[in-house]
């Protein structure tokens, strides 16, 4: 990811996809970086299929993922009104058709709790309630749970239609909360991130058929970084890494 001063300091513009999508961001507040790469990977949708992102923040990993697939009807629901407006600036500095409403998860606004999405996309939030609160209160909204995480997974699997997918990238520790909101109202494939070859996998990409009754999947760790350590600067991502983020290329899930 390359960073460009932008807007009087108060912005970076942040190249993701080796510059194929550009994206301005808060300097000091919440900033994207791999995750909502990982996330755009990870969903398998089609062209011309309609993708909901929950929480979309500036807009990367629905915007990651309009690169990779064409024609996608873009959905996001953002809480910060700051961020849902980078959001629409950053689909439109890229070409994209996104729309982005500002609003709570939890309190939707009625003509979107009408509609049904072949895919529902998320990376909520990883800080607990009770986390020591960031100095940035747009970062610590956007990282602090004040939605229940079952509430997310609730939300998306009414959104979602019979036979989409709902994706999630989250906190290792939290998988056994995803599964028990999914509730067995889908099958699920589990891929592990892990740092680095024999590291524990600290986060989760968790992808679930809506009404499947495939039995559950846990796939091979994806290994991150090469290597046992930094050598220096550099991000010395393995291959299978930097195909997704550098040619946008999509996750390795078997599909259910």
């Amino acid at each position: 990811m390359a960073e460009a001063d932008t807007d009087a300091g108060a912005l970076s513009l942040d190249a993701f996809l080796d510059g194929r999508v550009m994206i301005r961001q808060p300097r000091t507040g919440y900033r994207a970086a791999t995750d909502p790469v990982f996330l755009a990977a990870a969903t398998p949708a089609r062209p011309g299929q309609a993708v909901l992102e929950l929480g979309c923040g500036v807009g990367v990993a629905s915007l990651c993922l309009a690169a990779r697939v064409p024609g996608l009807c873009l959905t996001g629901v953002e809480l910060q009104p700051d961020y849902a407006a980078l959001a629409r600036r950053n689909a439109a500095e890229n070409g994209a058709t996104f729309e982005v409403v500002a609003a709570d998860l939890s309190a939707l606004p009625p003509d979107l709790r009408l509609r049904q999405f072949d895919h529902v996309i998320a990376n909520p939030p990883f800080f607990a309630p009770a986390a020591t609160a960031a100095r940035d209160p747009g970062r610590d909204r956007a990282q602090r749970e004040a939605t229940p995480l079952a509430s997310w997974i609730d939300i998306a699997l009414r959104r979602c239609r019979d036979g989409g997918h709902i994706t999630v990238i989250h906190l290792t520790e939290r998988l056994p909360d995803l599964l028990a909101a999914l509730g067995g109202r889908a099958s699920v494939t589990v891929l592990p991130l892990a740092a680095r070859r024999g590291r524990a996998a600290r986060r989760v990409i968790l992808r679930a058929r809506k009404g499947g009754r495939s039995p559950f999947v846990l796939l091979p760790p994806l290994v991150v970084h090469e290597g046992a350590a930094h050598p220096g600067d550099g991000e010395h991502f393995t291959p299978a890494v930097r195909a997704v983020m550098r040619a946008g290329a999509a996750l390795p899930f078997g599909e259910r």
